[in-house]
């Protein structure tokens, strides 16, 4: 039997709900390529989960326009509004189509991992410990761009993501996705589990 997961209707404003729903396709987008190249099945993992996400707050885009439609002329031009949505679903899908590679154990080909293996900058995703020295900070306090070199570009407590998390206070159990050379995100990691007790 198959379970349909319900989406619980919340008023939103629209413009927010648009500028999470391209936040969170851009991030997928992000994490599909590294999850494919890498034959990472954390990340391919995390863009499913993303996925999901987008599809509630197309639903939620989608009922919060036609309660706004109080005319034929707003019809007409929550339209417009409605086919953003739909297109930021489809980058969504395809991103979430490129994660399914790697969580059936299709891989791209050898030639077309070591092309895109030569980019300077990939993506890596850890669990912060409780003895990071990383928790109980935000990003901005920890300056992790000047002192590693990386850049947290989300963070998932549960099931809530916040992206682009500058203010955020880092908790243990947080899912950090960082962007950075290799070599800095080696750093980033044995921070966040705890392995070091100073950056730099």
């Amino acid at each position: 039997m198959i379970k349909i997961k319900k989406t619980e209707y919340r008023p939103a404003p629209v413009r927010e709900t648009l500028i999470q729903m391209k936040d969170i396709s851009e991030l997928m987008i992000d994490l599909a390529y590294s999850a494919a190249l890498f034959n990472n099945r954390e990340l391919a993992e995390e863009v499913m989960e993303l996925e999901a996400k987008i599809d509630d707050l197309v639903y939620l885009l989608n009922m919060n326009l036609m309660l706004a439609a109080r005319d034929k002329y707003d019809a007409e031009t929550l339209a417009g509004v409605a086919k953003v949505g739909s297109l930021t679903n489809a980058i969504s899908d395809a991103a979430a189509d490129i994660a399914s590679l790697v969580i059936h154990g299709i891989e791209v080909h050898p030639v077309v991992r070591e092309v895109f293996q030569r980019a300077e900058e990939h993506l890596a995703r850890v669990v912060l410990s409780e003895d990071s020295i990383l928790a109980g900070k935000t990003v901005d306090d920890l300056d992790l761009a000047a002192e590693v070199g990386v850049d947290i570009i989300a963070v998932r407590r549960g099931m809530h993501w916040h992206i682009n998390p500058d203010k955020e206070i880092l908790m243990p159990e947080d899912v950090l996705v960082a962007r950075g050379t290799d070599e800095e995100l080696k750093t980033l990691v044995k921070a966040a589990q705890g392995e070091v007790d100073t950056l730099g």
